[in-house]
């Protein structure tokens, strides 16, 4: 049996995508929030499987992983996270790095030879690499049209990612990666007034709107922190909106915190885009919080323990 497990924003879609455009498959779709992000575990793997993983820390899946493993399953591993010690295996096929202005759609458009490389710049706008998608975006030859229109899709596809369950989603994960796998080129999306483009478009300017009416509860040189409510609009428009502030204010760091239904909050922390490194190793400092160099969250930060947060991150920036 095969297995496609990616997580479940744009760059997990996408980095699918690619592979499943340049290699037609059948499998089974292993997806969710992009929080969600221990899916190796949902796998009850066998000899002769074939495992296709995208986008997801090995750190936090090695044991599951090391398991897969010794069932005698085949495993492709591709991934711009904390990976900690990679297995050393025959049945393993790894391509990991962790460089801070790359991501896991970028890593398959190179394994891929550049097959669908519009989408892997939309990839990476959708993951906030906005120097390193407009690099490539000019490098291809796109108009500046062209790239706006690539960065809002990369954007509308990460924005409906973000929640603390399938629910609080426009499309659960696995749907629309099905939606756009009918498109080999992400202006043909643009191009399809039917297509998931235009919902998410209407929906996510509704969402920042709520989002823009809310003052900053801290503020200082090296960090801006917001709240916003326990609503499902918070969290889907937590992770964009960190992106949206970071990009105003390169300098500083950002950090968006979500109010959970238990009172803790769920945290998008973004390290200032002229300092891109930290956010992973402050974030997994806490307990449940984990990511990479320039982004990075928490999912329950108890509210007697913002203050320490803060202290934290304005200690490393």
């Amino acid at each position: 049996m095969n297995y496609d497990i990616f997580n479940g924003d744009a760059d997990g879609i996408i980095a699918l995508l690619q592979l499943r455009l340049a290699t037609p498959q059948e499998s089974t779709l292993i997806t969710g929030v992009k929080r969600d992000i221990n899916l190796v575990t949902k796998v009850d793997a066998k000899t002769g499987d074939n495992l296709t993983v995208l986008d997801i820390s090995m750190e936090k899946n090695r044991a599951a992983l090391e398991l897969v493993l010794s069932s005698g399953a085949e495993v492709f591993y591709a991934d711009h996270h904390r990976a900690g010690d990679i297995p050393e295996h025959e049945n393993l096929s790894a391509h990991i790095d962790l460089d801070a202005n790359t991501c896991t759609a970028l890593i398959v458009d190179k394994l891929l030879n550049g097959q669908f490389h519009e989408w892997a710049i939309t990839a990476a706008y959708g993951d906030n690499l906005i120097a390193k998608a407009d690099e490539l975006a000019d490098a291809a030859g796109l108009f500046c049209e062209q790239k706006s229109q690539l960065k809002e899709l990369g954007t509308l596809i990460n924005y409906n990612g973000y929640g603390a369950k399938v629910d609080d989603l426009h499309f659960d994960p696995a749907v629309l990666y099905e939606a756009l796998l009918a498109y080999s080129s992400p202006f043909d999306v643009i191009a399809d007034k039917a297509s998931p483009f235009y919902q998410l478009q209407a929906a996510y300017q509704s969402d920042m709107d709520n989002a823009l009416a809310i003052e900053a509860q801290h503020k200082s040189e090296t960090l801006g922190l917001f709240e916003l409510p326990n609503e499902a609009w918070s969290r889907r428009i937590s992770g964009v909106y960190g992106n949206l502030l970071a990009n105003q204010n390169p300098d500083s760091a950002h950090a968006v915190l979500t109010q959970n239904a238990d009172g803790t909050y769920m945290v998008s922390l973004r390290a200032p885009l002229n300092n891109k490194q930290g956010a992973g190793e402050i974030c997994s400092s806490f307990a449940t919080g984990g990511g990479r160099e320039a982004a990075a969250g928490i999912n329950a930060l108890p509210k007697a323990s913002i203050a320490e947060f803060i202290t934290v991150v304005e200690g490393k920036y």
